[in-house]
């Protein structure tokens, strides 16, 4: 039996600033509603909202915040008064990413340049000066303790590939978790990684050919090291951006395939040059013919 058992009915469910639905735990009272993650994503998603500094007992509104540095280390302090909420939110941070464990998340949506939230390039602030190369004290400790974690900010899901890529991990993560979640057999990683081998082609063609090692070298070897080597594998290839040069390729691979089945005439179908013209992005395809591999999208 090489089939994963795929619970159709439950959730997908994803981490979210919860301003970015419209809630309103701003600073000042207002929220940062972010369509995209309200009227399209909600329709495939279970949302599960968290506001670090509204859960931590800083109301609404609130004093305005921000990061200072402090020799080695990064702390939140109110702009006007100086007030240090460093402490704080670092044990609230610490409670609240282990309760995440629980809910199963299949990614997150972080509110961008939020000195709790954000995941990069939050401004972090001298006596003289400001750089950009911080991360928020709660988005830190997130992407640490779940680094295969599909984690992305509005800000950068305004950018095409970024966002599909986004897209396309979050539900491989999921079909992932369907896979670990029981008694998995050598058969069926066999047959997860053969299902998904024009997918992690299209996105990195040496971690494609580790994991294939990995799994054809799995027998003797303690389960626990083999499910997390594939896992950060996995992971790790599609946090790749795929191009246009390797979309390419993957569409030319299958369509070797498909000519041995067809006749002088139909073959002519499976030819795709135009996907290295300039200008033509054959990204969408390669991801959808990946995807329709059998393995449920939820």
């Amino acid at each position: 039996m090489t089939e994963v058992a795929v619970d159709a009915d439950r959730p997908i469910r994803l981490g979210v600033s919860s301003c970015l639905l419209g809630n309103t735990v701003r600073y000042d009272g207002g929220h940062k509603r972010d369509r995209f993650v309200t009227d399209l994503l909600a329709q495939f998603v279970e949302w599960v909202p968290v506001c670090p500094e509204v859960e931590v007992g800083m109301g609404t509104p609130r004093p305005a915040l921000r990061l200072v540095r402090d020799g080695d280390d990064v702390r939140m302090v109110e702009i006007a008064s100086g007030r240090d909420h460093t402490r704080e939110m670092q044990r609230y941070a610490a409670r609240r990413v282990r309760a995440l464990r629980g809910l199963e998340l299949c990614g997150y949506v972080l509110k961008k340049d939020s000195p709790s939230c954000g995941m990069t390039r939050v401004k972090v602030y001298t006596e003289k000066s400001a750089s950009k190369d911080g991360r928020g004290l709660f988005a830190g400790p997130l992407m640490d303790t779940y680094p295969n974690l599909p984690v992305e900010d509005e800000g950068r899901l305004n950018d095409a590939p970024l966002r599909e890529n986004f897209i396309e991990r979050v539900f491989a993560y999921r079909r992932l978790r369907d896979l670990f979640r029981s008694r998995w057999t050598r058969g069926q990683l066999v047959a997860f990684h053969t299902a998904h081998k024009l997918q992690l082609m299209a996105h990195a063609m040496e971690p494609y050919r580790e994991l294939g090692s990995l799994v054809a070298s799995i027998k003797g070897r303690p389960r626990d090291e083999v499910r997390r080597q594939y896992q950060d594998g996995f992971m790790a290839a599609l946090a790749r951006v795929s191009s246009r040069a390797r979309n390419t390729n993957v569409l030319q691979h299958a369509a070797g395939h498909l000519k041995q089945r067809l006749d002088s005439a139909s073959r002519k179908v499976t030819s795709v040059p135009s996907c290295s013209r300039p200008g033509k992005d054959s990204r969408k395809s390669t991801s959808t013919s990946s995807r329709a591999s059998g393995w449920p999208s939820r």
